[in-house]
């Protein structure tokens, strides 16, 4: 249900984005926004509380945002809070901004290795990424797991190349478990 509200939503704030032409604007306030609550997690909880009034959340939000972001943003923070989509607000904007970084072209890919990869290392692993993929730039993440032993795991959007030596050694243990058992 979340991720369909999360799209529906998100689709139309990307709607209105694009139809203003204002996504750049949009995108980048919308990361605003989204840090802000992030760091704010009383607001949040405030905004979710079953006891505070609709109407007082709406006000909250128009003296927290109206002038410092833009009508469009305001306004849309409005009708969640007016909806009481609320607690899917981080989920529709993370939506939004896959869905524009989608648009123009930007991957964002998440490399696990078993020890930390140098700078020619992450260059390679971005260049093959970029000459194996239809993105024209990729956001690079970067994390360690020394129980993968080693090779690496890649993982870009639903899709994931899982090459590490850990998953082979388990789709090894399978196979002779099954040959063990037959």
């Amino acid at each position: 249900m979340a991720k369909l509200v999360s799209k529906t939503y998100g689709e139309a704030l990307f709607e209105l984005a694009h139809e203003e032409d204002k996504a750049s604007e949009m995108l980048e306030e919308i990361q605003s926004v989204r840090e802000i609550l992030e760091s704010n997690p009383e607001f949040t909880k405030l905004m979710l509380h079953p006891g505070v009034a609709k109407q007082d959340k709406l006000k909250m939000v128009d003296e927290i945002f109206k002038g410092r972001v833009s009508d469009e943003i305001a306004g849309f923070i409005r009708v969640v809070v007016d909806k009481e989509r609320f607690r899917d607000i981080d989920s529709i904007f993370t939506y939004f901004i896959d869905k524009e970084k989608e648009f123009r072209g930007i991957g964002v890919a998440y490399v696990t290795t078993p020890k930390a990869l140098d700078l020619e290392g992450k260059s390679m692993v971005k260049n093959k990424l970029l000459e194996t993929t239809d993105y024209n730039t990729l956001e690079m993440h970067y994390e360690v797991d020394p129980t993968l032993i080693g090779g690496m795991v890649i993982r870009i959007g639903d899709r994931v190349v899982d090459s590490s030596i850990k998953s082979r050694l388990n789709d090894l243990t399978k196979e002779l478990l099954e040959l063990q058992l037959g």
